[in-house]
């Protein structure tokens, strides 16, 4: 499919899904939310696809809302804003729920809805030098629909200070609270994300899926019975399993895994 904000190319089992609204700074608008949502349920859905990587073109990573995108907000009655509001975060779950897993590759500033979109990917790199900031209260407004995967991004605790203040903070605050898995030098940051994405492209893609939807089902849960059975079942499922019989004999029998074929 032919996109215009975007631009996704698929090589060695990888997918990269580009911002490419350099002169905007990769603002989105109703297009570009629309675009992103298409593009992330196909790749989940597409069985070459082992991994996505959301990256961007030019200097900024994503500076949020497009500036005449919020001109024609302004006029919004209350359920046009909601309607507008609900594609945004059905966008965002869509990349959530990706059952592949996703990489942000954040080689420029990140600011507002841009951090939602990278908080919803699972691993985050960052260049040195990049800054991030949750700027919607500097005029008027919150960030609202981002919130359940930025909060559970940096935590709680930062989420109370940023949210609150709109500062700007550096990829190294962001390492610290836990935003972003890895900071690395801006000529580096090819090079980190191709080893993770071989590293997930190497591993039995059923148990990654389910890898993924464990940390995301299992998180926050009290430790209960009924837990303890969840994960039973779950690993008594995947030992079964056509990848996981093939996983164990491949170890025993010192070889490669077809998976790597």
């Amino acid at each position: 499919m032919n996109y215009e904000t975007l631009t996704v190319g698929i090589a060695d089992k990888v997918a990269t899904v580009t911002l490419n609204r350099p002169d905007l700074r990769n603002a989105f608008n109703e297009q570009a939310i629309a675009e992103l949502a298409l593009a992330f349920d196909e790749l989940g859905r597409n069985e070459l696809v082992r991994a996505v990587v959301l990256a961007a073109n030019g200097p900024a990573f994503c500076a949020g809302a497009d500036l005449n995108w919020m001109k024609k907000m302004a006029g919004y009655s209350h359920d046009e804003n909601r309607a507008d509001a609900s594609r945004l975060a059905d966008m965002l779950r869509t990349i959530y729920l990706c059952p592949k897993p996703t990489v942000a590759k954040v080689q420029g500033d990140c600011y507002a809805g841009g951090m939602g979109l990278v908080a919803a990917c699972d691993i985050v790199v960052a260049a040195e030098g990049v800054n991030f900031c949750l700027s919607e209260v500097k005029l008027g407004l919150i960030p609202a629909t981002i919130s359940p995967y930025v909060i559970k991004a940096m935590g709680e605790q930062a989420a109370r200070r940023y949210f609150l203040t709109a500062e700007r903070f550096d990829a190294a605050a962001a390492l610290r609270m836990g935003f972003a898995h890895e900071v690395v030098a801006p000529d580096a940051l090819d090079t980190t994300v191709a080893g993770l994405v071989k590293a997930l492209v190497a591993n039995s893609p059923n148990a990654v899926v389910e890898a993924k939807k464990l940390v995301r089902e299992v998180v926050g849960q009290p430790v209960t019975d009924a837990l303890l059975q969840d994960t039973a079942e779950r690993i008594a499922a995947i030992r079964a399993s056509t990848e996981g019989r093939e996983g164990v004999a491949s170890f025993l029998e010192k070889r490669k895994p077809n998976w790597l074929n």
